[in-house]
């Protein structure tokens, strides 16, 4: 067994300013310098929607300071993303700004398929810089001054463009404390030559994380660490945030005490709490409100949490085996169920899932008949209504991040089911070390862009097993996950530790300029 004992945090030791406020003494208010950040978030509704509440939440609680958030669009399109930017284009205001770029060049190369992320961001540094050049035109009147960048973690390239306009930048982290502290604890392991991906793929290993209480074992690494080809794209990605000067993550030091004790240390930027951020408000799917309507008619008329949702994100298809082993296994639990039902792309591709035309060719026979008065298949789901119904008493997720955290703002456990990216680690932290969660199967991967390799089958026992766990009403899980959804709102509120965090974050802004 190949074991990664724990780096001692190397100790820094940080020059402290004394911060001083101009007064108008006529008036007893202080002098402050309009400042204005340009957050650049990655394609993708999962990382915009976050950003974008990142932005509103600053622009509430500092009158001085203004946002642009410069969109670059999901080449992949989608009318959901589509009608989101949409919807941000039509609202735009003096102190919180959309400006949507224009994307013509193509992410995949006929002889690879796979989407290059880091390599289409990169080719967007001229329309950004374009962008913020309009910003920063000093015709403008009454310009407030330039503080900074806020960049997406994929969208690392940009700092490139912020230290040409000679100001700061920072990072927002849509995931969570605990996966960024792996990443920088991989990165470092690498650069040290005591990470080699052929050691550790036939091998039953743990790591020694960090940023995790208890040992890691690499069956939840995510694939793109397990990957010659991927892994040098993550870790030139994870060297930069090392070059920010701070980041912002998406979660709340009550969920992850650890992770963040990690980020304390002294080993990275200083990292700032400010999570929960969610999109609570913008449910809209292909159909609108009348789809949604209908869901939520069907749901009014369950019992309190006697019903399990099915729901696995933008980008959570199946072939139709697996999609027989969910419908199995949802049978054979005797439980109501909502179930968010799409087609998986085809082999090798990174698009968005569809729609399967007849349920009955694939379904086992005579299954929607025998479950017609228990259970409702549809296609997209408006998943924060369906979450904050009261019928609903178990989730079953990919393992989302933003998922993740809206299930612990309403108080519904989850089955964690990881499909791609950090969703292993994930689930990992949510049920081994937080438990928050109950598991599927944590280590299952359903990767998206592998196009040659077989696909996992998560049988119907495995997913049954999930749903009965889920769905005790009395578990000790549940009885967590309630006390953790208190803790994520008081951490929003005043003097809470994310509303705190967001303060500090502003006068970081403020003296990095000056």
């Amino acid at each position: 067994m190949v074991h990664f004992s724990r780096n001692k945090p190397r100790q820094k030791t940080h020059s402290t300013k004394l911060i001083t406020c101009k007064f108008d003494h006529s008036h007893r208010k202080p002098l402050t310098m309009k400042m204005e950040l340009v957050f650049v978030p990655s394609p993708g509704a999962g990382h915009l929607k976050s950003t974008v509440e990142m932005a509103k939440l600053l622009v509430d609680r500092h009158g001085s300071l203004s946002v642009t958030v410069v969109i670059i669009p999901s080449i992949f399109g989608g009318s959901t993303s589509n009608s989101y930017i949409a919807s941000l284009s039509a609202v735009s205001e003096d102190r919180l700004r959309y400006d949507v770029l224009s994307v013509d060049d193509q992410l995949n190369s006929p002889s690879d398929p796979r989407p290059n992320l880091v390599t289409f961001i990169e080719n967007q540094k001229p329309k950004v810089r374009a962008a913020v050049a309009k910003l920063a035109d000093s015709t403008r009147p009454d310009k407030p001054r330039l503080a900074g960048f806020v960049v997406d973690m994929f969208c690392t390239a940009m700092i490139d463009v912020a230290d040409e306009f000679g100001v700061p930048s920072y990072m927002f982290y849509t995931s969570n404390a605990g996966f960024l502290g792996l990443s920088l604890h991989i990165q470092r392991l690498y650069d040290e030559g005591k990470y080699n991906v052929d050691e550790l793929n036939d091998s039953v290993v743990e790591l020694d994380v960090p940023s995790l209480t208890r040992p890691f074992p690499v069956s939840c690494l995510p694939s793109v660490m397990l990957r010659n080809d991927w892994l040098p794209l993550l870790l030139g990605q994870t060297r930069r945030f090392r070059e920010t000067k701070g980041i912002l993550v998406n979660t709340f030091e009550e969920l992850e005490p650890q992770a963040m004790k990690f980020l304390a240390s002294g080993e990275t930027p200083p990292a700032y709490a400010v999570g929960p951020l969610l999109d609570l408000k913008s449910d809209s799917g292909d159909s609108g409100d009348e789809k949604k309507s209908e869901i939520l008619r069907w749901l009014d008329k369950q019992p309190p949490r006697s019903v399990v949702f099915l729901c696995f994100g933008s980008m959570g298809g199946f072939r139709e085996d697996q999609a027989r082993e969910i419908a199995v296994a949802l049978e054979q639990s005797g439980h109501r169920f909502l179930w968010s039902l799409r087609r998986a792309p085809p082999k090798g591709t990174f698009v968005p899932p569809g729609d399967f035309t007849n349920l009955d060719e694939i379904l086992p026979e005579g299954f929607l008949v025998r479950t017609a008065e228990i259970g409702k298949i549809i296609g997209w789901a408006p998943q924060t209504a369906v979450l904050a119904n009261p019928a609903i008493g178990g989730f079953v997720s990919h393992c989302g991040w933003n998922s993740t955290l809206e299930s612990l703002w309403y108080g519904v456990p989850t089955a964690m089911w990881p499909l791609y990216a950090e969703q292993q680690f994930n689930a990992f932290e949510m049920v081994e070390e937080l438990g928050l969660a109950v598991e599927v199967r944590n280590s299952f991967r359903g990767d998206l862009m592998e196009a040659e390799a077989e696909t996992e089958l998560m049988t119907a026992e495995e997913i049954e097993r999930g749903i009965r766990c889920v769905m005790v009403q009395d578990s000790d899980v549940r009885r967590r996950v309630k006390e953790m959804r208190d803790k994520c709102h008081v951490a929003l509120m005043d003097g809470g530790s994310s509303h705190s965090a967001v303060g500090k974050f502003i006068r970081d802004v403020t003296e990095n300029l000056s």
